[in-house]
């Protein structure tokens, strides 16, 4: 009878160490390697803005609003609104641009009160709200003008 011979055999197993390596390796790769993705948000956006002027422009420090006795308002020597009306939509429109060029300027809009001893309490708060609208707070009263 034939002996049958025993073949030796061994099972072939992976080296599992030196896989380890190349996955770290390769993931130490790619990480070095990709750029990182911008998300939308930070991508940086120019809206279109004010534009500085090239030569100065003198803007006046403060507005001189007077009122006069019969409830006319004076800002700057310039009649505006009627003197009836309680809106004041025209000092009003000339305080924001005057306060928007302020800011513009760096500086702080002030607006100076003077109004005539005989003008109505109530004059004097439709000139303190539309102040108040258009944004100014820095407002002072100046004294009594005795002048009409």
């Amino acid at each position: 009878m034939r002996r049958v011979r025993k073949r030796n055999h061994q099972t072939v197993e992976m080296q599992m160490g030196p896989m380890i390596d190349m996955v770290f390796l390769l993931l130490v790769f790619f990480m070095v390697s990709a750029k990182p993705i911008i998300p939308e948000s930070d991508i940086p956006m120019g809206l279109p803005g004010q534009v500085s002027q090239e030569e100065a422009v003198d803007i006046p420090d403060e507005a001189r609003v007077i009122i006069e006795p019969n409830g006319q308002i004076v800002l700057n020597e310039q009649q505006l609104d009627t003197p009836g009306g309680t809106s004041l939509p025209e000092l009003r429109a000339v305080l924001v641009r005057f306060r928007v060029s302020a800011e513009n300027a760096g500086s702080d809009a002030l607006v100076t009160l003077a109004p005539h001893d005989s003008v109505p309490h109530q004059r004097l708060v439709d000139v303190l709200n539309a102040c108040a609208e258009a944004g100014i707070t820095g407002v002072t009263l100046a004294g009594a003008t005795e002048e009409s």
